[in-house]
């Protein structure tokens, strides 16, 4: 019987995928000083002493993590990615370091993309430029929905507090691009944006429109629309649904879901994009 059960144990092993069957990678809780306080943050980081390129990564309203989890999966799976391509991570987290729960339905936020958030990357980029494994020349921005529009206002020319060398390069998902596009934005640094065409969260013809009236007067900036796709495109096995109005931790209406013909197309975009 024993025998048998040990067998078992290792077909069930031996099914797994690569990522099921290793152990999750730990990620390390750092605190990086942040104006008159403290920015929170999560590292995952290669092996050895590098210096390692370097991506700052941009959580969403629902925050960066749970009660039992210091990185939500959506942001986990992807930085696990990134490690295994050679990449630091650094996750900062904007709203936890308030005190501050999910975002997605408060009337009144007290935190503004456009301002705190903004701080948070520039205060993670001093903190980076410190840092004798990071590559200072390699330092990259991505984000997902509240976080890769906040990345869109921190790659703007008129950011006036940004450390030198720049940002290598930026990706956003699925940002909100309606203010952005209405106020002739730019960037200074290679920007691209992957939304889904079928997207009712955020909104893939302002992204479009913004994308197209930076041409000419920006950096490097390209869009990738995915027509089937909807919101939250790239996370693993979410089946699209219709949003639940009890749940505080997305946005107030639409629809999520993977898709993984487009989260396939995106990994090898995302990675080239990074590669420049």
């Amino acid at each position: 019987m024993r025998l048998f059960a040990t067998i078992a144990a290792l077909l069930l092993y031996a099914a797994l995928s690569p990522a099921e069957a290793q152990p999750l990678a730990l990620p390390s809780a750092i605190e990086i000083p942040n104006g008159n306080g403290v920015l929170r943050a999560q590292l995952y980081k290669p092996d050895g002493e590098g210096p390692f390129p370097t991506v700052i990564a941009l959580h969403g309203c629902g925050g960066l993590s749970s009660h039992s989890e210091p990185v939500l999966p959506r942001y986990r799976d992807w930085a696990e990615e990134l490690v295994k391509a050679g990449k630091a991570v650094l996750l900062p987290d904007s709203y936890g370091s308030r005190g501050l729960g999910p975002q997605c339905r408060v009337k009144e936020r007290r935190i503004s993309g456009r301002r705190e958030r903004v701080a948070d990357i520039v205060a993670a980029r001093k903190w980076l430029g410190k840092q004798s494994w990071a590559m200072r020349d390699r330092i990259s921005l991505i984000g997902w929905a509240s976080g890769a529009s906040s990345l869109l206002w921190a790659v703007r020319p008129q950011l006036p507090d940004h450390v030198e060398p720049d940002f290598r390069s930026a990706i956003a998902f699925y940002p909100d691009c309606r203010a952005s596009s209405g106020l002739g934005w730019s960037a200074r640094v290679p920007t691209l944006v992957l939304i889904g065409g079928k997207d009712d969260v955020s909104s893939p013809p302002a992204c479009r429109q913004m994308i197209d009236g930076a041409r000419g007067r920006s950096a490097l900036t390209r869009i990738v629309v995915y027509p089937g796709a909807y919101h939250d495109f790239d996370r693993i096995n979410l089946p699209v649904h219709a949003i639940a109005s009890t749940d505080t931790g997305v946005p107030e209406r639409g629809h999520v879901g993977s898709d993984p013909a487009a989260r396939a197309d995106a990994q090898k975009l995302v990675n080239d994009w990074l590669a420049r």
